[in-house]
């Protein structure tokens, strides 16, 4: 799509901290800490991911450091228990890594961070090959779009195809990515179709509709 970045190529970190499956447990939480990061990926031979390490990985120490867990904990926390012992990052790291490669749209990348409950992504080659990192932050930098930007863009899209005049006369406002089309059309069937196309543009948060005649004026939902 014209000036949005619609894949996770666009978007992605590409000078990315990593880590090695030797490498010590405090040098990994200075890595965290000093490169501002939730997680980095554990690469071995020709920079292939085989793993992530995360904050949560590395927490166990903390929580468990001083304690002694009751039968129930042991059973429910096996893995943290035994993360909470480990000393490298091959025995911190959750693997197999989940990844991402770059040609993924962003709407399939966040669903695959939610389904799995992480908030950065390996950026990953068809050989498995660290390319860069993906984070929420990132997939979220569609809706720093201008709002003119997105209005010229839904113009040219959507109403210069579904609303060609004569019969039509539509108006395309844009405030805070919020697009309100305004006007007349002469195919009303074609509104959710409109609404549907204009939420798919990266960087819409919601459409509504403001005819000014054989429309209802409520909100469409695709």
């Amino acid at each position: 799509m014209h000036g949005a970045p619609h894949v996770v190529g666009d978007v992605m970190t590409r000078s990315v901290v990593s880590v090695g499956r030797r490498t010590a447990f405090k040098e990994v939480v200075r890595l965290l800490r000093g490169r501002r990061v939730s997680a980095v990926p554990v690469l071995e031979g020709g920079g292939r991911v085989v793993g992530v390490v995360s904050e949560a990985d590395l927490l166990p120490e903390q929580e468990f450091r001083d304690s002694d867990p009751d039968r129930r904990t042991r059973s429910r926390r096996l893995q943290d228990l035994w993360k909470a012992g480990a000393l490298t990052a091959k025995e911190l790291m959750t693997s197999p890594a989940v990844t991402v490669r770059a040609g993924v749209t962003l709407a399939d990348a966040a669903g695959l961070m939610a389904r799995h409950r992480v908030k950065r992504l390996p950026v990953v080659d068809e050989r498995g090959v660290l390319e860069g990192v993906v984070s929420r932050a990132d997939l979220l930098e569609v809706f720093l779009r201008d709002d003119e930007e997105l209005a010229e863009q839904v113009r040219r899209e959507v109403v210069a195809r579904l609303f060609p005049g004569p019969g039509s006369a539509v108006w395309v406002e844009v405030r805070d990515g919020v697009v309100r089309l305004v006007g007349r059309v002469r195919d009303t069937s074609l509104v959710p179709a409109a609404a549907r196309l204009i939420r798919a543009v990266e960087g819409v948060v919601d459409v509504e509709f403001a005819p000014t005649e054989a429309v209802s004026s409520a909100p469409v939902r695709p």
